[in-house]
């Protein structure tokens, strides 16, 4: 549960989802350059590729991300995590085998959110992308929830994410391979989505990898600047 402002107005909103439905390999050129991950995937694929994060990855805006200490007892060669830049939808109601054209009714409205990825733990656990994606504070939102009816077209946003102020993935949500009405179709068609869920819509091209120390930013147009800083465990 996290609680974030609504934007335009002195409110907060309470975000308490069931789930975190996150989208991968959403956008074309994260597709190729995927494939240095360890993912299988030649082509764009048919249909979204969903995973889950849990919800004890959330952390506020300027809330730190912390790379969790165990990870050194793997003694892994090239340790790497990295962030990634998305746009957050938050379900209004609950919905089930919600057609494409009646979507955006179960949306409340939007955020910025962080995918931080653990890689070589997403990498190599044969369960796949589950553990490596859903460590403490690997799902930053915020800095405001902005409400559908104010987003205009939400599938007309610039999108970036920075590590340290250099920008490393810039995009538009425009290239998404399955659009937002899309994947709650599909989603609600696997599950019911309930009042609070997040779904994660995917990242562009750009990942790059964050050490304690940095400072990652997602900027999503109409919405503003998500940052938080890198930390490790002690």
């Amino acid at each position: 549960m996290i609680q974030l402002p609504l934007a335009g107005s002195n409110k907060k909103i309470t975000i308490n989802p069931s789930k975190i439905i996150a989208v991968g390999l959403n956008y074309r050129a994260h597709v190729k350059e995927s494939k240095v991950f360890g993912n299988k995937e030649q082509d764009v694929p048919s249909e979204p590729v969903l995973f889950a994060k849990t919800c004890n990855v959330f952390a506020g805006p300027g809330e730190p991300i912390i790379i969790p200490a165990h990870i050194k007892e793997y003694n892994f060669k090239d340790e790497r995590v990295d962030p990634e830049a998305e746009l957050a939808v938050i379900i209004g109601k609950k919905g089930r085998h919600i057609p494409v054209q009646k979507a955006y009714d179960y949306v409340l409205g939007y955020s910025c959110f962080n995918d931080v990825s653990q890689r070589n733990i997403q990498k190599s656990d044969t369960s796949g992308w589950f553990r490596g994606k859903s460590f403490d504070t690997f799902g930053p939102i915020g800095p405001v929830v902005v409400l559908h009816k104010d987003i205009g077209d939400p599938q007309n946003l610039e999108i970036k994410g920075r590590i340290n102020g250099v920008v490393k993935q810039s995009a538009n949500t425009a290239d998404m391979i399955f659009s937002i009405p899309v994947l709650i179709a599909f989603i609600s068609k696997q599950f019911t989505l309930e009042e609070g869920d997040i779904i994660a819509t995917g990242t562009p091209a750009g990942v790059s990898p964050i050490v304690p120390g940095d400072t990652v930013e997602v900027e999503i147009e109409k919405i503003g600047i998500l940052s938080n800083p890198v930390i490790a465990e002690k």
